[in-house]
């Protein structure tokens, strides 16, 4: 997944037209096709840095469709954010519900969940900026609203991790451990991820990431 394009490209995505069809009439997107074109073209604008906001305009001047066009397949431009949001939540949690199953210790699940998620924002620049919120600052209310519980889940399959690394090491307080070490990782991962949209993506939210961990004590 990680290390896809953030959203299934369409048929020619490079712009190219092969010669054999050089002749034909441009081809009608296949039902569903269009909506995917429209996510992954705001995906892809909001990798350009300096992009503060990406308006409805913009995103059919680059699609070559009007903005009528848009709003048939979308109710408004706050339900586009939600397809990149259920994106961002499908493709993490199920990476952290096949570490959880997978790795035995609770240590080294906190680990990999950090790891994933910024190298997920690493991977998918313009979906690091939506994480942020950065993207959603002119947006609906809700699309922050939204991406902090994102953040809040992540938060709270960290603490159970944690809780039973702590509970490995013999901690006395196994909960009030697990709780602070989860906040400081979350915090960590947000900051990495907000230096890396804010660098216009050349400060990569991975590096030194081991070394990272072990101070943090992840």
């Amino acid at each position: 997944m990680s290390d896809a394009s953030p959203l299934p490209s369409p048929p020619h995505g490079d712009g190219t037209v092969p010669a054999a069809a050089e002749a034909q009439p441009r081809r009608r997107p296949k039902p569903g096709e269009r909506r995917t074109q429209i996510l992954q073209t705001l995906a892809s604008m909001l990798e350009q840095p300096g992009a503060d906001r990406v308006t409805t305009a913009a995103l059919a001047a680059r699609l070559e469709v009007s903005e009528a066009a848009l709003y048939r397949h979308f109710a408004s431009k706050a339900q586009m954010f939600e397809g990149l949001i259920e994106f961002i939540e499908s493709s993490i949690f199920t990476l952290v519900n096949q570490i959880t199953e997978r790795e035995g210790s609770g240590l080294a699940q906190a680990q990999k969940i950090v790891s994933v998620l910024l190298q997920f924002g690493e991977r998918n620049p313009g979906m690091s900026r939506v994480m942020v919120g950065d993207a959603l600052v002119y947006e609906n209310e809700r699309l922050v609203a939204r991406m902090n519980q994102f953040f809040d889940r992540i938060e709270s399959s960290m603490r159970q991790c944690l809780r039973q690394a702590a509970e490995e090491a013999g901690s006395a307080t196994p909960t009030v451990a697990a709780n602070a070490q989860a906040s400081v990782l979350v915090s960590f991962v947000i900051g990495r991820l907000q230096r890396y949209a804010r660098s216009g993506f050349k400060r990569e939210p991975t590096e030194q990431l081991e070394a990272a961990l072990r101070m943090l004590g992840g």
